[in-house]
């Protein structure tokens, strides 16, 4: 199976210069849940998950919150920091796929949150959302159909895990990041992006009910269809696969080289993930970002989340440049080369 993924052609890389980010913000829930937690409540050995994972601790969203509660906070922060006034905001893009229900969307209870003026649209990429989601509010500043486009990417994974699933379980929790982008000079923006899918991995990572193929009938919510389902051991070998190939192949197109790049932002799924393309690219430790250990798997919210926290502790600067990679179910990814 592996072979056959890694052997699926990527896409072409593009370049979508000429925006910045102008501000970030992020938001994790107040409810921790450490390892010691699961392992006394379900069984879970918290031995395994620290050295099969690197995680340390995750959020869980309170009872009262949904994913449009986690993104209005991180947006509203990102809002407050830019010092740019919400009615000249004239696009929101969520990436999430962990809505608050099916229908409205959640980028519109999001927009109607915050107070906004603007079409507000939600993309559903999985773990890779966020990067999907930041290239579609880019696309529309250099198309000159926004000024201002508020980039939000969440999820409460909490509410779609299976908790007698040990394995997977731990993996995950909830979160939610954001940024304000605007036009910018002509070396500012996404460089060099990769973003690919392969529908043919579907089934590695998945959550079968609870959509029109099956509904959420008493059979299917008994048989715990309408939780996420994981192939671990193949998404993982694809995911050591894709960070690395995408990685290079942004590069090449930007033809710059590991040692341009300021700081690596991966997808926060795994450290042994992140640590086994790292090491193949050759990339010093020290210049990859990781807060997986605190939040877990957040999907759609960890890229933005981490680049939040890694401009407030100073380990990235505006003028600077990051590479982040996001990677999973669809199978999707999108990997790009972001000057600030």
């Amino acid at each position: 199976m592996s072979e056959e993924r890694a052997s699926i052609q990527r896409p072409k890389c593009f370049t979508l210069a000429g925006i910045q980010v102008v501000a970030t913000g992020s938001y994790v829930p107040e409810l921790v849940i450490t390892n010691e937690q699961l392992h006394s409540e379900l069984g879970c050995d918290s031995e395994w998950i620290v050295k099969r994972t690197g995680i340390l601790e995750r959020r869980h969203a309170l009872p009262h919150q949904a994913t449009t509660d986690l993104c209005q906070m991180a947006a509203q922060r990102c809002i407050d920091k830019s010092g740019i006034d919400k009615s000249q905001i004239d696009l929101l893009v969520l990436g999430t796929f962990t809505p608050d229900m099916s229908f409205p969307s959640s980028a519109c209870l999001l927009q109607d949150r915050l107070g906004l003026r603007c079409p507000a649209i939600e993309v559903q990429a999985a773990c890779a959302g966020f990067v999907y989601a930041l290239t579609t509010g880019a696309s529309y500043l250099l198309a000159g159909a926004a000024e201002r486009v508020l980039v939000v990417g969440g999820d409460t994974n909490s509410r779609v895990i299976n908790p007698k699933d040990i394995k997977t379980y731990p993996l995950f929790g909830d979160g939610a990041g954001a940024v304000l982008l605007t036009r910018g000079t002509s070396t500012q923006g996404l460089l060099g992006v990769s973003l690919g899918s392969d529908g043919g991995g579907g089934d590695l990572l998945n959550r079968p009910a609870c959509g029109s193929r099956l509904p959420p009938t008493p059979s299917n919510i008994e048989q715990g269809l309408h939780f996420l389902h994981m192939d671990g051991r193949a998404v993982f070998r694809w995911a050591v696969t894709i960070l690395c190939d995408t990685i290079q192949d942004v590069l090449r197109h930007t033809g710059l080289t590991t040692e341009d790049v300021d700081l690596f932002i991966p997808h926060q799924a795994n450290i042994r993930i992140i640590n086994a393309a790292v090491d193949v690219l050759k990339v010093p430790r020290n210049k990859v970002f990781s807060n997986l250990e605190k939040y877990g798997n957040t999907s759609a919210g960890s890229i933005p989340i981490a680049l939040d926290e890694a401009l407030a502790q100073g380990r990235v600067k505006h003028g600077q440049t990051v590479v982040i990679s996001g990677f999973g179910a669809g199978l999707t990814w999108g990997t790009a080369v972001l000057k600030l």
